[in-house]
């Protein structure tokens, strides 16, 4: 740091010590002695201090880190809830929108505090940048105890959405985040709200529109992946043209036997 560095003295430093006499008469031993031990306090001074600021800059910055809000890698729609349609003895569904706007490649996953009730499809998975995943979330209602319709009302259940930046061509499990516990960011905790499936709503038909986007996205990875090579139909061709010549050949060959006899 800037207290704790010694510099070449300058020219008027120079100066200076020619217009000190006292420093170079007397005795050598004197003098010598008085000029090593007013180094060495100088020293252990700079040193302490150097090493008090070195201390306080690091609880600083761990202080300032601590303050300032984690970078956001992910993007998420909607930003802070969970809507489900309230029908209560049935497993309804939600869908959020996940996507990565960094530029590295993210890991991503999904905790909740009702494990027992909810589920997430895919619960968790790497994203390259710019790309997104709408994810489903499936959801258990219970019947309510006294009757009540809790619709458009927050419930106490959770979902907690956690990202990791990963190196290109890193396999994606859970144990990721546990490795690297310190890398991990928390980017949202979303909350459940239940909407009445009876009353239409912007939020209910937003609902509706990324189920039915998730959906088509799940049976576009089920189908087989598209086939490059040679077509069946070609080989068969082929085939059956190899096999007339064939035919040919031998037909050709039982006549100039016959000739022959």
């Amino acid at each position: 740091m800037a207290i704790a560095d010694h510099h070449k003295p300058h020219s008027s430093d120079g100066k200076l010590w020619k217009l000190c006499p006292l420093w170079q008469s007397g005795t050598t031993s004197s003098s010598s002695s008085s000029t090593q031990n007013l180094h060495s306090q100088n020293h252990s001074h700079q040193n302490g201090v150097g090493s008090n600021i070195s201390r306080s800059s690091t609880s600083v910055t761990s202080v300032a880190r601590s303050l300032l809000p984690a970078r956001r890698r992910l993007r998420l729609d909607p930003a802070n809830n969970l809507y489900f349609p309230y029908e209560p003895g049935k497993q309804v569904k939600s869908a959020v929108k996940i996507k990565n706007t960094s530029k590295s490649y993210v890991a991503f996953k999904f905790q909740t505090t009702a494990p027992k009730s909810c589920y997430m499809r895919p619960p968790g998975g790497i994203l390259e940048p710019g790309e997104s995943v709408i994810a489903t979330v499936f959801k258990f209602v219970e019947h309510p105890e006294n009757n009540e319709k809790p619709v458009d009302q927050k419930s106490k259940v959770k979902f907690k959405i956690m990202s990791l930046k990963v190196k290109e061509g890193t396999d994606y499990v859970p144990e990721l985040f546990d490795e690297q516990k310190d890398q991990v960011t928390i980017e949202r905790v979303l909350r459940v709200v239940f909407l009445d499936p009876e009353r239409p709503s912007p939020a209910l038909e937003k609902l509706k529109r990324q189920l039915a986007e998730a959906e088509a996205a799940l049976e576009s990875r089920k189908k087989p992946p598209v086939e490059t090579g040679p077509k069946v139909v070609g080989e068969g061709l082929v085939i059956d043209e190899w096999k007339e010549r064939r035919e040919k050949y031998l037909a050709r060959q039982q006549v100039e036997a016959v000739d022959s006899v």
